[in-house]
């Protein structure tokens, strides 16, 4: 057993002995037991969340997970600097063996592997609008088709699905993969208001990266930004580094969505956490300047962006509390994807945790019980 003493749970005032036993937490008190053979780990001063959930990052440290899928496990091993406990590794547009290996590649889990757990793939595209590619290779695009997506499953490894939903065949893949248990997020799309409407109705429920690779919001046209507006229960994912929105913008979203339907992505790529340079976003040869990464004709192309800075960015520019951006990486994203035991602080649930100081920098990081990082200088 393990105990973290003392801390405070993110947006409360309750100093708590945090008790866990394997991978999950198995008391919440004041006191905490009295067992001499607990390890106990004293928090006092700091503040206790969920571990973070990125559900769209492409690769970090060098790694470009569509390129290079068993890089996934590499970069995993890094991801709880930046206090995240869970990933969606995230594989562009890309012929059908590219996602083959992807699929593999999470079959192929190194043996004692510590770090962020991959709770399946994002693919983002091949079914995508040639009309609001991004980077994405028009080329490579294709229509929905139940044949495609044979074998897009949870036990096959598939969690996340974006797609565009106006695209001929959209119905019956977007039910398929819904059936299956995959998330159905809208992107890389120039659906009309009607045609976004229809997604969301046959089973859509988030949007990718709210209001890049999509129709400008027009007030006579709101198109797939106005849907996810008045869609109750859909989820927008939102890169909130300055540079994909501005931050106006990102207040914009805050209000229109809240703190229960807006969840935080990185959209991270292989740069992130290394220098300005030269890189690879899957097929794309991409630039990275002062962290901002462009393709060959200046189009954004992922982002340097971490969970962490992302909460405190949010923070900054929606002028929300603490506890509302922890929770749009842990709580929300948790809720999309159906994981119940990850995302809330309760007993029972799966014992990852983040420990902040004051300032949201992270100090230490529990995957399943057991610290996957803590900060230099800090002794557990």
């Amino acid at each position: 057993m393990t105990r973290l003493a003392g801390g405070r749970i993110i947006g409360t005032e309750r100093t708590v002995c945090i008790t866990t036993h394997g991978e999950f937490i198995t008391s919440l008190d004041a006191d905490g037991s009295e067992d001499p053979g607990d390890r106990e780990i004293d928090i006092a001063g700091l503040l206790v969340a969920p571990g973070l959930i990125d559900i769209q990052i492409n690769g970090a440290h060098g790694f470009d997970f569509t390129s290079d899928p068993k890089s996934i496990w590499r970069v995993g091993a890094r991801l709880p600097e930046h206090g995240v406990s869970a990933f969606l590794p995230t594989i562009i547009t890309s012929p059908p063996q590219a996602i083959d290996g992807a699929q593999a590649a999470l079959r192929e889990r190194p043996v004692d592997y510590q770090g962020a757990e991959p709770l399946g793939l994002h693919l983002e595209g091949p079914m995508l609008s040639p009309k609001r590619p991004g980077v994405h290779e028009p080329g490579l695009m294709r229509l929905p088709s139940l044949d495609l997506v044979r074998g897009w499953t949870p036990g096959g490894g598939v969690a996340m699905v974006t797609m565009a939903p106006e695209l001929a065949g959209s119905q019956a893949v977007i039910k398929a993969l819904t059936d299956v248990g995959v998330v159905v997020s809208a992107g890389h799309s120039a659906a009309t208001l009607a045609e976004a409407d229809a997604g969301f109705e046959w089973g859509a429920s988030a949007v990718t990266h709210l209001f890049n690779a999509m129709e400008p919001f027009d007030h006579r046209a709101p198109g797939l930004i106005g849907a996810v507006v008045r869609h109750k229960s859909a989820i927008a994912g939102l890169i909130a580094d300055g540079l994909h929105s501005d931050p106006a913008v990102v207040l914009a979203a805050w209000k229109w969505l809240g703190p229960s339907r807006l969840t935080l992505v990185t959209d991270a790529m292989a740069a992130t956490g290394l220098g300005d340079g030269e890189y690879r976003l899957g097929h794309a040869a991409v630039t990275v300047e002062q962290g901002k990464v462009t393709d060959s004709s200046g189009r954004l192309a992922g982002s340097t962006l971490t969970m962490d800075r992302a909460i405190r960015n949010l923070i900054n520019f929606a002028g929300c509390e603490p506890v509302e951006a922890v929770g749009a990486a842990s709580t929300v994203p948790a809720g999309l994807l159906g994981r119940s035991d990850r995302g809330h602080i309760a007993v029972g649930r799966r014992a990852d945790l983040v420990v902040f100081d004051e300032e949201l920098e992270v100090v230490a990081t529990m995957v399943g019980g057991q610290f996957a990082y803590v900060r230099e200088g800090w002794a557990t």
